[in-house]
């Protein structure tokens, strides 16, 4: 039977509650349009339930400052789930450049997180790596590092936004989501250019080839194919991004907490 919360402690399970609620928004794979928001809404409130035991935290009193860190821990939340989805978009960048050599980048589809077109490759990607981060229980850890934010930035103090630590982290997470997704994508890209080369020798020596009727459906075929024996190398890939998302989310933590 659920313990009743003590109307003295509302304040504090209200901030909990938008923390939670917010990560849920911009969060890689809870985020997801395709989950209903009722359910959302009642798994933060049952989360937030279960953290508001865990969480020392002070009596707050409503007064003019409690709607400050209102948008505190909402912002807190925003911020900590769009660094994640910043990084986890690096599968959707190599998926354009593959696209872009194979000749599918116009036919782009709706991805259902954000509801904007993404590239072909970089959907089939990012679902792949999102199956994968179920596989080996991610969900969990990203569940716990919503409780840990708790434990380094208490929902009674405020966050130094002014920090130039924290812009400089948003722009090693930039740097580092284009460099993985050139990972991603050179050994595939690099296969195409080849054939585009391959392509180029065959027009100049057979002029009478038309390269352009020949050449599509054949970077199609090389794609697929290096994309089936590639997928070994992106699982590991794949790997290294998890463990970079998470350390990225833990210094954004540290950061906001004054650490």
């Amino acid at each position: 039977m659920l313990e009743y919360i003590d109307i003295n402690s509302l304040p504090v399970f209200l901030l909990i509650l938008v923390r939670v609620a917010a990560f849920f928004v911009t969060l890689p794979l809870f985020s997801y349009r395709t989950i209903p928001m009722q359910f959302k809404i009642g798994f933060s409130f049952f989360l937030a339930y279960l953290m508001f035991y865990t969480v020392d935290a002070p009596v707050i009193a409503v007064d003019d400052m409690f709607l400050f860190l209102l948008m505190k821990e909402a912002l807190v939340g925003l911020l900590i789930g769009l660094i994640a989805f910043i990084l986890i978009s690096a599968l959707q960048v190599a998926g354009g450049f593959i696209d872009f050599q194979m000749g599918f980048f116009l036919a782009n589809v709706i991805d259902p997180q954000t509801g904007a077109q993404s590239p072909l490759t970089g959907q089939y990607f990012y679902v792949f790596a999102l199956l994968f981060l179920l596989s080996v229980n991610g969900h969990h850890l990203l569940i716990d590092g919503i409780f840990n934010s708790f434990q380094l930035i208490p929902v009674e103090s405020f966050i130094p936004l002014g920090e130039e630590r924290i812009a400089d982290l948003v722009i090693e997470t930039f740097n580092q989501m284009f460099v993985i997704a050139f990972q991603i994508a050179i050994p595939i890209v690099g296969c195409l250019f080849l054939v585009d080369v391959a392509l180029g020798i065959i027009a100049r020596a057979v002029p009478q080839l038309n390269v352009f009727v020949v050449g599509l459906p054949l970077k199609i075929l090389v794609g697929f194919i290096v994309i089936l024996f590639f997928l070994v190398l992106y699982i590991a890939l794949v790997e290294n991004l998890f463990t970079a998302m998470f350390d990225v989310m833990q210094q954004l933590m540290r950061l906001f907490g004054g650490a």
